[in-house]
């Protein structure tokens, strides 16, 4: 009888759009996931620029936060000899898979999903891409024929969607697509300075890595009640121990901890240390992103190897899907 580490590892893929620089909640909420997960899971990640262009329009733009994502990635810890790290542009044949599942699907259908919705309640007049988005990402998912695929519960619909879209294509073309399964990976929830959900779209965010200057003003200006530094204060009403949590040893922890309980200790003093403690929890990402920056030639090189090893695997099944419809090859 096999053993679970002879067994086949379960195929999961992820996407990231391009969109900013990375904060601790992005690292807590997605990245460090993604790096554990690589180590279960046959794993494969995608930079989403296909669908960072329905809100980035300014080609050096654009540019540079696909490479500073992919710097980003790569620091804390992605390994591309343990993931398939590739760009979703690499493989154009996406595109002409999403135009074959939109044959599938009504206008109706697609009024469902959550941005498009989103997007109304708030206004705007959703452009063509944004519209047929769940499209797109049904087509990333179902071409690398993934078993799992790694959301937050505001992302569940995606998957549901694309299940739909595959069930669609299978039954009237044949089975071919694979139905994958949502894979629910919240992460950590990280308080933003005022306490709120850390968000860029809230301005309360730490980053991650912004040189020590930033990432100080940052801490500094994290929200705190008016208690003097020999009050007593609760730990778990404090904005600053809340990120203390994530990020300060054990030890250090229930000292800080203690001094909050019986007085003593200043919210400057305990921003301080919060500080030092992000600096030095950083520290070797820092240091790999650094690694990384310096030598941009093996960047690309990572890079074009995994677009390589993606297409290797996606370009057979599309074909596959284009023979199916009565495609001419």
């Amino acid at each position: 009888m096999e053993t679970q580490k002879e067994q086949r590892m379960k195929r999961i893929v992820s996407g990231i759009k391009p969109t900013g620089r990375p904060h601790l909640g992005n690292y807590f909420g997605m990245m460090k996931s993604v790096v554990e997960m690589q180590d279960e899971y046959e794993s494969f990640l995608f930079v989403a620029d296909y669908h960072a262009l329905t809100t980035i329009h300014e080609k050096e733009e654009l540019h540079n936060l696909i490479v500073q994502l992919i710097l980003d990635y790569l620091a804390v810890g992605v390994d591309p000899k343990k993931t398939v790290f590739y760009l979703q542009s690499a493989i154009p044949e996406l595109a002409e898979f999403a135009w074959i599942l939109s044959t599938l699907v009504t206008v109706p259908w697609l009024e469902r999903a959550h941005a498009y919705k989103d997007a109304l309640a708030k206004g705007k007049e959703p452009g063509v891409a944004l519209f047929s988005y769940p499209i797109l990402m049904a087509a990333d998912i179902l071409a690398t024929q993934a078993e799992l695929v790694p959301v937050g519960k505001d992302q569940i619909q995606h998957v549901e969607m694309t299940r739909e879209l595959a069930r669609k294509f299978n039954a009237r073309y044949g089975t071919l697509l694979k139905e994958p399964q949502s894979f629910l990976s919240e992460g950590q929830v990280v308080p933003g300075i005022d306490g709120q959900k850390m968000s860029k779209s809230y301005g309360n965010i730490i980053p991650l890595f912004a040189d020590e200057k930033a990432v100080k003003k940052a801490v500094m200006r994290i929200v705190t009640d008016s208690s003097r530094p020999e009050d007593p204060k609760d730990p778990e009403q404090c904005n600053v121990f809340a990120l203390h949590k994530l990020i300060t040893p054990e030890e250090e922890l229930e000292e800080i901890r203690d001094a909050y309980l019986r007085g003593g200790m200043g919210y400057a003093e305990s921003k301080e240390r919060l500080f030092n403690n992000i600096m030095e929890f950083t520290r070797e990402m820092r240091e790999r992103r650094a690694f990384y920056e310096n030598r941009m030639e093996l960047v690309y090189e990572i890079i074009q190897e995994g677009n390589a090893k993606a297409r290797n695997l996606i370009i057979p099944l599309i074909q596959q899907v284009r023979e199916s419809v009565g495609l001419l090859s």
